[in-house]
Formats: C-alpha cells, structure tokens, sequence
C-alpha cells in the first residue's frame, strides 16, 4: 500500500527539482500539507509473559506540519495528522482488536542549502502519542483492551523540492519510538513495540 504512495511522490518531486529556489529564512513559517504512512516495525513484541507474538498493521493519513526558522535554516516544527488506525493480531489467533492514535511530534531541524532547489533536512524530537477507541474481537472478543500513551524520541529526514518561490514538494521520514503498555480488563499482557517509520510526501508553503 505505502510503495505507490513513495513512487508517485518521488516522480512528482524529480520533476520540481528544476523549478526556483524556496528561501528559508529567521522569521519565517510555513505549513505543509500531505499524506503520511505509519509503518510499523515487524517485530512489535510478545505478550503475556512473552508467549504471544503481537503484530501492529500500518495505515496511511492525511497530515499537516508548522515549522517556525529560529534561525537561518533553523526550524522548530510541529507534526499533526488526522488518527491512525491500526488492526492488531496474535500469531496463532489472527486479528485481536484494533485502536486509534495520534502521534504529535514536536522537532527542531537543520536544513542544508537552505536558499537552493534542492534543500535536505535533518532533525530530532519528542513524540507523544495518545490511544484511543481500543476494540476487541476473535480470540479476545468480550475484554477491555487498554493502550497506555507512550512519550519518545523521534528522527527525522528528508528533501524539500523548490516549486516557484514560496512552494516546495517535500519528501521525508521519520523513526518515532512508541511503546505502549497493553492491559486486557485490567490485567497487563506487556509492552507493545510500536516504533514505526513514518514517511510520505507533502506540498509545504512559505509565509
């Protein structure tokens, strides 16, 4: 699902690359718009005494960030999305239950040749994600799933693309550290490692 999201962004970028520069000045702000997946890492952990192997699906969302330039290529930015939703399964039991969970980060970043066309980035974080609406079905259909919020670091990486001189098309990534712990009508299964990337592509305007 998320492999023709990244081709058809990277197509759209390549093309802008020849386009005029997009400054990035002390003062400035801008706002980006885009669509984001949340992938998961493919070992998320093991449950009840580590006898369960748990899997977390990804999803994919529209997003939007706000960076403020504290300094010339220096920026604070803040990411927000509409709620993930991801299904939960047991190896053995299939799929167990799902939630929902938005995962504001707060990052400061450096971005190199910040008055070129082509301008990479760099930056690290705090992330703090929040669970919500838990379900469960099949094996633990009936139970009160509970995922405690998590507090964590977050990476971040990825290119701007000038397109005219306020625009750029953004292609970017980011290791966000979630763990969570799970609780089955309050009786605690264990930890949940969440710790997806996050990636995508985005339209980002200068103000």
């Amino acid at each position: 699902m998320q492999k023709p999201l990244l081709s058809c962004a990277l197509a759209v970028a390549l093309g802008a690359a020849a386009l005029p520069a997009l400054a990035q000045s002390a003062g400035d702000w801008t706002l980006g718009f885009g669509v984001h997946a949340v992938d998961p890492r493919s070992d998320n952990g093991r449950l009840a005494g580590g006898t369960l192997d748990v899997s977390v699906d990804s999803d994919v969302k529209p997003s939007v960030t706000f960076e403020y330039f504290v300094r010339d290529n220096l920026g604070i930015e803040v990411l927000a999305a509409l709620p993930f939703e991801h299904d939960i399964s047991i190896a053995g039991l299939g799929k167990v239950g799902n939630t929902r969970q938005l995962p504001p980060t707060v990052s400061l970043q450096y971005h190199f040749n910040g008055q070129g066309r082509v301008s990479p980035f760099v930056g690290a974080g705090i992330n703090y994600t929040t669970f919500f609406s838990e379900d469960t079905q099949g094996a633990l259909a009936g139970g009160k799933l509970n995922l405690d919020d998590s507090w964590g670091l977050a990476a971040h990486a990825g290119v701007d693309f000038a397109v005219g001189q306020r625009g750029a098309i953004r292609i970017d990534a980011r290791w966000i550290d979630i763990d969570t712990d799970a609780s089955l009508s309050g009786a605690s299964l264990g930890t949940v490692a969440i710790d997806p990337l996050v990636y995508g592509a985005a339209y980002v305007v200068k103000f």
